[in-house]
């Protein structure tokens, strides 16, 4: 049996779209990168053209409308909880906005999905750059100092914290013996963050410091 020339083109353009994000998840190292969000589009795109030749005049999408449901599993596995927020939020997006740029071409809007890669491509790397800039001005980073205890020992680090503009919560303290271990969620600029890890790096009476 022969494919209608329009199906391929379509097939052969799900493929291009998918892989020209998934490139770019790729080159960022991302969980779901070049094969996987080209499958996820060409997918998308075929689910779609099915619904439309199997599914009755008025239930042209019957199958289509189950990709949605589907895409959903999938993109939930790259979310996990990192030490500071969730992350894959961002690649789990893309992988529901794939699925929709493949039922799009699958429908027969090429053009416009087309031009949504284009847009999503530009949103990647513009905010990209922004986020980047953004890091720098705006850290938040946990800070884990044990040193041997002394009257006004965390408050000594509390004090170098604002001496260096850094807004700090302090997590929790514990004592063991002589010992006594801070923890806090800092934030700051990177500038600040780093003046205070040197600080505390050539600090005789720090034990042990993780940042």
């Amino acid at each position: 049996m022969q494919l209608p020339q329009d199906i391929i083109w379509k097939l052969l353009l799900s493929i291009l779209i998918g892989g020209m994000i998934g490139a770019e998840r790729e080159y960022r190292s991302k969980s779901a990168g070049f094969k996987t969000l080209t499958l996820i589009c060409l997918g998308s795109t075929m689910f779609t053209i099915l619904s439309q030749i199997i599914g009755a005049p008025n239930n042209a999408d019957r199958i289509a409308s189950n990709i949605i449901t589907g895409i959903g599993f999938v993109g939930a596995g790259v979310i996990f909880k990192g030490d500071i927020g969730v992350n894959g939020i961002t690649t789990a997006a893309m992988i529901w906005v794939t699925a929709a740029l493949g039922m799009g071409i699958g429908a027969g809007y090429q053009l416009v999905s087309f031009l949504t890669t284009v847009v999503i491509l530009l949103v990647l790397v513009i905010f990209g750059r922004l986020e980047i800039w953004i890091e720098q001005v705006h850290q938040t980073r946990n800070y884990r100092i044990i040193c041997d205890y002394h009257n006004e020992t965390m408050q000594r680090f509390e004090t170098l914290f604002k001496h260096y503009h850094l807004t700090f919560k302090r997590s929790r303290q514990m004592k063991s013996g002589e010992v006594i271990t801070g923890e806090w969620l800092v934030k700051g600029s990177e500038k600040n963050h780093r003046h205070f890890v040197h600080s505390i790096m050539n600090d005789p009476t720090v034990k042990t410091f993780e940042f």
